[in-house]
């Protein structure tokens, strides 16, 4: 059995950026919910890592739990339609959500779900993620909390997987080249 060679890394965003840059929201995050308890609701896989990270630069009470999103398609009529499941439900009623996650980019998913929480009577929904992709946004979606702008098409590292799924334990962000 051959092993296919590993994509050349290019480091984009070091692992001191990413750390000054996750106690920087940490403070944000701590400030805004001060008095009350937050859920952080972690994506998974991409933001395991920086939920990990951001929770522990925080100084307000959080309960942590996770969330891992499947996508199915089905055909309804002539046209497939793409939905989106998640793992459990959350108890979440009268909480002060705190959705993280590693990278948003289209929008699509991050919105539906923010949208069920609310609807589901979350007291507050917010979205932390480390990674912003505008320029791939196809909704009107604006974290409130976010530590990077990139364009880069394809980043591993610091939780986020290369297309093998590699790269994860990576303590800085790269580009493959």
């Amino acid at each position: 059995m051959t092993v296919p060679p590993t994509p050349a890394l290019r480091p984009v965003i070091s692992a001191d950026q990413i750390q000054k840059r996750v106690r920087e929201l940490g403070r944000q995050v701590s400030d805004d919910y001060r008095g009350q308890t937050g859920v952080a609701l972690g994506m998974l896989e991409n933001g395991f890592m920086f939920m990990s990270d951001l929770v522990r630069a925080m100084d307000v009470p959080v309960v942590c739990t996770f969330i891992k999103p499947r996508y199915k398609q089905t055909q309804q009529g002539a046209a497939p339609v793409l939905e989106i499941v998640f793992s459990h439900e959350l108890d979440i009623q009268g909480k002060h959500v705190l959705l993280v996650e590693g990278l948003v980019h289209s929008g699509v998913t991050t919105e539906f779900l923010m949208g069920n929480l609310r609807g589901r009577g979350a007291a507050s929904v917010k979205l932390a993620t480390l990674l912003d992709r505008q320029s791939a946004r196809r909704v009107p979606l604006q974290p409130d909390y976010f530590g990077f702008l990139v364009d880069e098409a394809f980043l591993c590292g610091y939780g986020l997987g290369s297309p093998e799924q590699t790269g994860r334990n990576l303590p800085y962000l790269a580009a493959t080249t």
